[in-house]
């Protein structure tokens, strides 16, 4: 599958369409390939983002909304909008999610359509490993979060340098390819998404990114021997008048 993040159009086409042929499988596969940890990460992002009781969240690059169905467990008042490019995974998470409140909306996370300060608080998962232009993705997100608004990303990371990095290669060069190939018969789709992990910046280079963007109080954790993380920054509050 041809790659080219110089060219976004085509990036954003080879994105939706990758994407699109997973669908069915997404979650299956999210949930088997992480030992049924996503479940507790998207807490931890819920968690993180401090969103106030009756609250507004975007989530960014929503695909099936699961961090979205998260956060009105959480909160059944907020107010929702998941957001994404593929419309295949949204309606894949519309039908499972039945009658909520969540607002669904195809958006390029590079271009996001809501007016400055609009949220308490961005969240993404798996979104940021797969746009063409990672400052322009958390300036739209710094944009759009109210002033003193949390922004949250859960993404993998590429794995640390530890005694169990050979066992972590062997699990994204093959397991996962062949896992995600046999499920789903969508052999280069599973060879991109370890590969997009190991050649992914790292937590550390991320957050210098969210703060040259304008986020303060960055930091991050990581998860599952350092190859997931979750990322958070705060939209400065403005000074009183």
């Amino acid at each position: 599958m041809n790659m080219n993040r110089h060219r976004q159009p085509d990036w954003n086409r080879s994105i939706r369409e990758m994407f699109g042929s997973i669908s069915s499988h997404y979650d299956l596969l999210n949930t088997l390939m992480t030992f049924g940890r996503d479940r507790f990460w998207r807490r931890s992002v819920i968690a993180s983002a401090g969103i106030p009781p009756g609250g507004s969240l975007l989530d960014a690059g929503t695909g099936t909304g699961k961090i979205a169905l998260e956060a009105l467990h959480h909160d059944p008042h907020l107010s929702v909008v998941a957001a994404d490019l593929t419309l295949e995974m949204m309606k894949k998470g519309r039908d499972s999610a039945g009658d909520t409140n969540i607002r669904w909306c195809c958006a390029d996370a590079l271009t996001l359509p809501f007016p400055d300060e609009t949220f308490d608080a961005v969240t993404s998962g798996y979104l940021i490993r797969n746009v063409p232009d990672l400052t322009l993705c958390f300036s739209e997100q710094f944009r759009v979060v109210k002033s003193g608004g949390k922004v949250v990303s859960l993404d993998t990371s590429p794995p640390p340098d530890t005694v169990m990095k050979p066992l972590i290669m062997l699990y994204l060069k093959v397991i996962i390819p062949v896992l995600g190939g046999l499920i789903t018969g969508k052999w280069d789709a599973y060879r991109y998404l370890p590969e997009s992990t190991r050649s992914f910046k790292t937590p550390r280079e991320i957050s210098t990114v969210m703060e040259a963007v304008g986020f303060e109080d960055v930091r991050y954790t990581r998860y599952m021997f350092g190859t997931m993380a979750i990322i958070e920054g705060t939209r400065p509050r403005r000074p009183a008048s």
